[in-house]
């Protein structure tokens, strides 16, 4: 018990610092945005609802069961259903991230992109960090369908965009995770920053040749 007490302590300062990097660099605003770490014991530390993730406590965040049920701490983001899905589909994963930055919801709305791989391979980073990037059709926030269609594409990826809303991505750790949603958001304002200027993306090869190198 001693043990997973001190794995809960370390993590829940580590949530608190990186939800305050992520907002102090205004990769989301208000109360948007939720973050999640799995511990050893299957149970998991996540953001509560209606909170900043610029003003976290670490006394306050909500302690779930593996199922999905509130152990103790403040209720959980209406969003935590995002965060279990990925869990349930990437059992290797420990983290999940999920914001409302900017340019990557920008990307989310645009018409006429491949939904089976939003962004080109634009940077070595991008590849190496998220890979390919389904996007997830619009469901209303907190409706439950949403997480049925996370869930199926979580399968085959770590990283998807949900339409109109934001990204969601796992990792192997929380640092692996903010990582990851941070080069998505990266790549998605250079995406948008070409605009209809031709690019010269990554080679099919070079692609490959990273993806053997990936950092998740």
């Amino acid at each position: 018990m001693t043990a997973v007490l001190s794995e809960a302590t370390r993590v829940r300062d580590e949530i608190v610092r990186v939800g305050r990097s992520i907002f102090d660099r205004g990769l989301t605003a208000g109360s948007t945005g939720n973050i999640s770490v799995k511990l050893s014991d299957g149970s998991m530390l996540m953001t509560p609802t209606n909170a900043s993730l610029g003003s976290l406590d670490p006394a306050t965040l909500s302690h779930l069961d593996a199922q999905g049920t509130l152990i103790s701490g403040d209720k959980p983001t209406k969003e935590a259903f995002l965060h279990t899905c990925m869990y349930c589909a990437r059992q290797g994963d420990n983290a999940v991230v999920h914001l409302h930055s900017t340019h990557a919801v920008a990307v989310s709305i645009l018409e006429g992109l491949d939904p089976g791989n939003l962004l080109p391979p634009l940077t070595a980073y991008y590849v190496m960090r998220v890979g390919r990037l389904p996007l997830i059709p619009y469901f209303a926030p907190g409706d439950k369908a949403l997480a049925e269609a996370v869930g199926e594409k979580a399968n085959d990826h770590h990283a998807v965009l949900l339409a109109n809303h934001g990204p969601v991505v796992s990792g192997t750790s929380l640092a692996n995770a903010q990582y990851a949603v941070e080069e998505l958001e990266e790549t998605a304002k250079l995406f948008l920053l070409l605009g209809n200027r031709p690019i010269r993306p990554l080679t099919p090869e070079q692609v490959q040749a990273l993806e053997a190198k990936a950092l998740r």
